[in-house]
């Protein structure tokens, strides 16, 4: 077997591609459940943020099995329309690091941001309940977490750190100068909206105004820093006199589109507005940049924003590097052990998942078998791969504890391809 990473991210693609696969929650709790219908693929965790959407797999052979991966990922986004530059596919080792960096926060937009590693606990909690992870995720993804809580606490990398929320402000203050006669509206009651209007209150804004879904989670938020929600659809209607409009929803679809904005501009006689997206998937129309007077950015355009962050963690990153490569080697010892474990379990354990794959692929061409007929050809199908299995077995049994014993392992791991990892730098 082999462990693989298939993603993209900021450094890849824009957010206009980023966008587009973009996985929700739903879809990937319901995509798990669909993993024996993908070939090859034994476990998974999939991780979207509003930087990266990325897969991680074992599978049975990295090569023979990426087009499966690379369907999966596509399955999930519901986007097909993908170029091959967008993407990296990492194998093994390297799939690793990839891994412990960015749980460490390094392959982060903003470096030394907690949020990322919050992330990937959830995504992997979520595989964990759909049963997706077996042995070899649940050791990779335990000592990514672990790693990325050694980077956090051995380095200052995340001393004073910025987030994404936190350069959006920012931003606001270097176009405005100061914040302290300005009001702000934030669509958004999770996570990034509050730190986003935490960070507003830090640098003096006069006045917050929240919009929400659910109006109650809006009022919410507003409570604690004494703004006022207004209604998801007539927010800008209620918000007259706002100057900044940060939006960071979840939403699938634009929420602040051209013809509103135009009648909220004319109502205010054209007084500059800026407006700053930080969601994936965006969530204002570009056509609003083409609006006199509104100055729109998005995720992106905080690059330069962030440049000050990145300079000032450089010593830090390698700080924090030297501890992931101190994890990588570590786990690829505990790989090396696993791939001791009973071979035996791991050819059984692969010929069930191709049994029950075949069997269920059978089964929606014969949709009108009743349940005595099903039995049987489950049985019938567990029958020939015990039937099938008998013989290796009982030489790999038979092989243990004499000098033949690592000739067999080898065979059986080679010819019916069950590699734990291979430790090549592909």
């Amino acid at each position: 077997m082999q462990l693989i990473v298939l993603g993209l991210n900021h450094k890849t693609v824009p957010v206009e591609v980023r966008e587009r696969f973009a996985i929700s929650a739903d879809n990937i709790q319901q995509g798990l459940h669909h993993l024996e219908d993908y070939e090859g693929i034994s476990e998974t965790v999939v991780l979207s943020t509003c930087n990266r959407s990325e897969i991680y797999a074992v599978v049975d052979d990295a090569e023979e099995n990426f087009h499966s991966v690379k369907e999966f990922f596509f399955a999930l986004s519901g986007c097909h329309d993908a170029k091959d530059e967008y993407f990296y596919y990492y194998t093994d080792k390297k799939c690793i690091e990839h891994l412990f960096s960015v749980a460490s926060s390094l392959d982060s937009l903003i470096v030394g941001e907690g949020q990322i590693l919050s992330q990937v606990k959830k995504a992997y909690a979520i595989a964990r309940e759909a049963d997706a992870t077996n042995t070899i995720l649940n050791t990779l993804f335990h000592r990514a977490i672990t790693t990325g809580k050694r980077v956090r606490t051995e380095t200052r990398i995340a001393f004073n750190a910025v987030s994404v929320s936190y350069a959006a402000v920012q931003l606001a203050l270097k176009i405005f100068g100061t914040l302290e006669n300005s009001s702000a509206l934030i669509y958004g009651a999770g996570q990034m909206a509050e730190l986003t209007a935490r960070n507003l209150i830090g640098k003096g804004i006069k006045k917050i105004y929240v919009a929400n879904r659910h109006f109650d989670k809006a009022q919410a938020l507003a409570e604690q820093f004494n703004g006022q929600a207004v209604g998801f659809r007539e927010a800008m209607r209620k918000a007259n006199d706002v100057d900044i409009v940060v939006t960071s929803t979840g939403a699938p679809h634009y929420v602040v589109k051209p013809w509103e904005t135009q009648l909220f501009m004319s109502r205010r006689q054209n007084k500059p507005l800026v407006i700053i997206d930080i969601a994936v998937p965006r969530d204002v129309d570009p056509d609003v940049a083409e609006i006199k007077d509104v100055e729109l950015y998005n995720i992106d355009d905080l690059e330069a924003v962030v440049e000050d962050n990145i300079k000032e963690r450089e010593y830090e990153a390698f700080q924090a590097q030297k501890i992931i490569d101190e994890e990588v080697t570590s786990i690829l010892e505990r790989f090396q052990y696993l791939s001791c474990q009973p071979i035996m379990a791991r050819l059984s354990n692969k010929a069930e998942r191709i049994r029950r794959r075949e069997v269920k692929r059978a089964m929606t061409k014969l949709p009108n078998i009743n349940e005595s007929e099903y039995r049987a050809i489950r049985h019938m199908s567990q029958m020939i791969v015990r039937k099938l299995l008998r013989e290796p077995m009982t030489i790999l049994n038979k092989s243990a504890g004499t000098a033949d014993e690592k000739y067999y392992i080898d065979a059986i791991t080679k010819l019916f391809k069950l590699e734990v990892l291979k430790e090549s730098d592909n």
